[in-house]
């Protein structure tokens, strides 16, 4: 049995709780309001600003000729490749510089390097590698977020504390038993932010990509809309994108308090 003390405090935490989302969409809704209320009353010009009606409209359009979820899932489809194979291949690659010491030196400034190479500089060159389709986008998507992911789980990796790994090699532990037991596991609330970074990088690096070269998916929307000076499509895209880019984020959480558990 609980105390009433925790009891009391659970309630706070929920009642605080409640008043943070409130306020979130009390803020998003007034946003809208006003968004609305300055078109209506012409103080901004809704051919470049568009408005949420207008948005709404464009969207109900989409929706009624069938194209919305297909873009969506194209989009979605993308990152969630581009999402696997990053977290995939940034654990893999962080474990390696973590077990071979000297690859990891000699990989670091490469590492950072990459990092901080604008990506969309290497479009043309990747169309040609991989073809104007989703090879290119998820490569593009690859690009952007696999080395943020490679570089946040190695730190977490070699920020465990050495008086344990000391501790757990004077039991005779090998370094395989060092990496399953506290490395791995130590590492796992930083890998869930990682997680939360490379969502939003892959999805960053699919639309960029799809700027570039498809013929489906929000990106495409965004891109297609501001060719032909459609700017209600432009922003219904980009609302469009802030609700995936929402609802993959609170998976993550989801996963975060699966784990934890």
């Amino acid at each position: 049995m609980f105390s009433e003390e925790h009891y009391l405090f659970i309630k706070k935490q929920r009642r605080n709780q409640f008043y943070v989302r409130f306020t979130q969409i009390f803020i998003l809704i007034l946003f809208f309001i006003l968004w609305q209320c300055l078109a209506n009353f012409h103080m901004i010009n809704t051919f470049i600003f568009s408005s949420p009606r207008q948005m709404f409209s464009t969207i109900i359009e989409l929706h009624k000729t069938g194209d919305l979820y297909q873009h969506i899932w194209v989009t979605v489809y993308e990152t969630l490749i581009s999402f696997g194979l990053g977290t995939f291949l940034g654990l893999l690659i962080a474990t390696i510089l973590w077990w071979f010491p000297f690859i990891s030196k000699v990989a670091d400034p490469y590492l950072t390097i990459l990092n901080s190479l604008p990506k969309v500089a290497l479009g043309p060159i990747i169309i040609i590698w991989c073809g104007a389709g989703i090879r290119s986008i998820i490569f593009m998507a690859l690009l952007i977020s696999l080395i943020i992911t490679i570089i946040n789980i190695y730190q977490s990796f070699i920020n465990t504390d050495k008086n344990k790994i000391k501790l757990m090699k004077s039991l005779k532990a090998n370094k395989w038993q060092v990496y399953i037991k506290l490395i791995f596991p130590n590492s796992i609330k930083d890998f869930i932010s990682t997680l939360k970074i490379n969502i939003s990088m892959s999805l960053i690096g699919v639309i960029m990509g799809e700027f570039l070269v498809s013929k489906e998916g929000i990106g495409y929307l965004i891109m297609y809309g501001s060719q032909v000076f459609n700017l209600n499509l432009v922003i219904a895209g980009i609302f469009i994108l802030c609700l995936v880019a929402a609802i993959m984020y609170y998976c993550i959480l989801y996963i975060e308090k699966k784990l934890i558990k």
